[in-house]
């Protein structure tokens, strides 16, 4: 079975191809994705180590590969982006070492290089069972199971092979983790007011959707893989881009940014 990482991989070189509107923003993903698989073969394939779960005692393994990210963002990255990279190869290992800390117990979407090197790191969490002793976020039904990380997007899968309804999941934005969650109610604030939520997607994205909920003006993108099961739903979530402009234009705000920043 293809490796999770090369899946993406694979998928953001093919719509990259197909998708002249969002093919920059697939490129530079693709760039990403690689970095982040570098991170995690890394991790993965340390002698004598696993995760502990609590991120102060693993930062002298994890802060190591923070170049894998900031050399993408050097290379292909926005210019604010790669700006940002050439400041922090100045800054001392304290300086990563408390930016990376308080990311990790005050997530915020806009953090990119945190973000992006605590993904692979969270999925390697997720995989060994390391369950996270230092994050002490709030839990609820839409906040990851494993790291209590925001959703990043729904999904939706047959559930049975006899069954053509589609059982909905969140896909954490941390750990890249899926849990169950019910089907008609905002990932958000809870609301199942069915007059309250709206959804919209366009033929031209034809398993994306935006969902959207009228009480807390926020939204999320949900990837229908009854329609298309080949779909990297972050790959295709990025690929679909429009739609979010779609939503921000009615005043709708996303639960959390992608790693683009969209």
């Amino acid at each position: 079975m293809k490796e999770f990482w090369d899946t993406l991989i694979d998928r953001a070189k093919e719509l990259s191809r197909e998708r002249s509107e969002t093919a920059d923003l697939l490129n530079f993903y693709t760039k990403l994705l690689g970095a982040q698989k570098k991170i995690y073969d890394h991790l993965r394939s340390r002698r004598n180590w696993l995760p502990s779960g609590e991120l102060a005692s693993d930062l002298i393994v994890v802060r190591s590969m923070l170049p894998a990210v900031l050399d993408v963002a050097e290379a292909d990255g926005p210019a604010a982006l790669a700006d940002h990279a050439r400041s922090l190869r100045l800054a001392t290992e304290a300086e990563i070492d408390e930016s990376l800390l308080e990311y990790w117990r005050t997530p915020t979407d806009v953090h990119f290089f945190a973000k992006a090197l605590l993904q692979p790191y969270a999925r390697w969490l997720a995989e060994t069972d390391a369950r996270p002793v230092d994050r002490n976020l709030e839990t609820s039904e839409n906040r990851c199971p494993f790291c209590a990380g925001l959703p990043q997007l729904s999904l939706f899968k047959v559930q049975e092979p006899t069954s053509e309804a589609g059982g909905r999941s969140l896909l954490c934005s941390t750990c890249l983790s899926v849990w169950p969650f019910r089907r008609v109610v905002c990932a958000n604030c809870g609301e199942e007011h069915p007059a309250k939520l709206s959804y919209f997607h366009t033929p031209e994205y034809d398993h994306v959707r935006v969902e959207a909920c009228d009480s807390c003006n926020h939204y999320i993108k949900g990837i229908d893989l009854t329609k298309f099961g080949f779909a990297a739903p972050l790959v295709d979530e990025v690929a679909a881009a429009p739609l979010d402009l779609w939503a921000r234009e009615r005043g709708y705000r996303k639960i959390e940014l992608n790693l683009i920043g969209i």
